[in-house]
């Protein structure tokens, strides 16, 4: 896709708008020479109290025009203003070649609650939110509804985030084998599986390494979440040894949320249910994905439904506290009728936490090279497969608590976990909205140093810590002590010790 632009707003931005009507469009070093027959071109000039853009899009001999006017206003940065001018542009001539009108707008970003979040701590109402996105960011009504009805959700669960707060991630990158969507960074040969056992005792060095630092800091853990992966990959003697650790050092007792993302039902059983629960972890995943095992046999998902359904019993008996629940829509070989009676059978065993994913396309992703055309801008079903989700766990009793979005979902569409009241899952909120520092372990894990004390002109500073993200990688080098150093420097350089 070629961009063209004639404006100070950065090539990404207008990237990813792109990106909203051509999923799976590619952007080569130099777009205006790559011979492509798809074009955006923008231009910009500031106008008499704000901003005034012009888009065309091109699609071989086809194009259409727009301009686009947002107003300069005591809330908004000039930035913002930009933004908002060049995607109402850009959207109002996609739209009109296309005869597609995305239901989120130009909200591009991996969190549309943020923007509601905002506009809620400047004192702004429901009422008057809703009305904002819909005018000002062509985000349809329901979908306004839903992005401003989960901000208020979070700042009741989230309250007032202390600066000595913190949540621990541990990750295991390791499955039974790899569906085909998977973009994680997870690993399935046996030659790598054989590594789980040095994988585990360096892991272990640097949960131990984690939680010094974190006393030393004089920190309180809040939620610890033990991620993949398939953390149930381990076996009953490998997860009592993990657990064992983590309640060596800290108080499992004290914490507000300890989650096992078991996930896959082939690796489930009761025993280790038993052991999850004898050490403390009130939060599991059972996901199934899809109840239909023709649509599950298609992404390489290799369970059945009848282990979906016993690997779930098996949760229940163990006793743990809140069970969560994935579904997918939009899936290869899906469809509305096939989803709507997972959706309904889910809520029949009535869960603590259902989320439903967006199908969403990686390009690292086996299904990708099964079939280059399953790049969906309007994305089937699954539209109608969202909102079905969306309004039957409702009327169920469930309250939407999270959401965040995704490149190249099915449709542009969202990603929304529902709970029942008291059981929302706090460490996805407290990650995904960088409430307050996440100390990682492990192999593709990325740890978060979050400054929350207000001091950094009202907005969170961030520092992220990457590990290594093959395990391979991860076992030779040791950043673990470079991380600690980065961890006691930032704290004390943002004045929260």
């Amino acid at each position: 896709m070629k961009i063209i632009l004639d404006s100070p707003i950065n090539k990404y931005y207008v990237q990813t708008l792109g990106m909203i009507f051509f999923p799976g469009a590619r952007f080569g070093e130099h777009e205006e020479e790559d011979g492509t027959d798809t074009c955006i071109s923008v231009k910009t000039e500031e106008v008499d109290g704000g901003i005034k853009a012009y888009a065309t899009v091109s699609v071989e001999d086809k194009s259409e025009s727009a301009e686009y006017y947002a107003e300069f206003t005591a809330d908004r940065t000039n930035e913002r203003v930009l933004k908002l001018a060049i995607g109402g542009a850009v959207l109002t001539a996609a739209s009109a070649l296309l005869g597609y009108r995305p239901a989120w707008g130009m909200m591009i970003g991996v969190r549309p609650s943020k923007v509601a979040s905002e506009m809620l701590d400047a004192g702004y109402s429901k009422t008057k939110v809703k009305r904002i996105l819909n005018t000002d960011y062509l985000v349809i009504p329901k979908k306004a509804a839903l992005a401003t009805n989960i901000a208020v959700t979070e700042k009741s669960i989230v309250g007032e985030p202390s600066p000595k707060d913190c949540s621990v991630y541990i990750s295991i990158p390791f499955c039974p084998s790899r569906c085909t969507y998977c973009s994680f960074v997870s690993y399935t040969s046996k030659r790598l599986l054989s590594l789980i056992p040095e994988y585990l005792e360096k892991l272990k060095k640097d949960i131990r390494s984690n939680f010094e630092v974190i006393r030393r800091l004089g920190l309180r853990v809040r939620t610890v979440y033990i991620g993949g992966g398939t953390p149930t990959i381990l076996d009953a003697r490998q997860l009592r040894d993990l657990l064992s650790l983590i309640c060596e050092e800290t108080d499992v007792s004290a914490l507000d949320e300890f989650t096992l993302e078991a996930g896959r039902p082939d690796t489930i059983t009761y025993e280790k249910f038993a052991i999850a629960k004898e050490y403390g972890v009130t939060r599991v995943s059972v996901n199934p994905q899809s109840l239909c095992d023709e649509v599950l046999c298609g992404v390489g998902r290799n369970h059945t439904i009848e282990q979906f359904y016993k690997a779930y019993e098996d949760a229940r008996r163990a006793e743990i506290r809140t069970v969560n629940v994935d579904l997918i829509a939009g899936l290869p070989g899906d469809n509305f009728k096939i989803f709507s009676k997972t959706v309904d059978d889910i809520i029949t065993l009535s869960p603590e936490n259902i989320t439903v994913h967006t199908f969403c396309i990686k390009k690292s992703a086996e299904v990708l090279r099964q079939n280059s055309r399953i790049y969906s801008a309007r994305g089937g079903d699954a539209g109608k497969c969202v909102d079905y989700s969306q309004i039957k766990t409702q009327q169920a009793g469930y309250i939407p608590y999270y959401m965040y979005r995704q490149k190249n979902t099915v449709g542009n569409y969202e990603n929304v976990g529902f709970s029942r009241p008291g059981h929302e899952g706090l460490y996805n909120i407290y990650m995904m909205e960088e409430i307050h520092s996440i100390f990682a372990a492990g192999a593709g894990a990325v740890g978060k140093l979050v400054d929350n004390t207000g001091n950094c002109c009202n907005k969170r500073e961030i520092e992220r810590l990457f590990h290594q993200k093959y395990p391979y990688e991860y076992l030779i080098e040791n950043k673990n002590e470079a991380f600690a150093e980065a961890a006691v420097r930032f704290y004390t350089e943002h004045g929260m010790l």
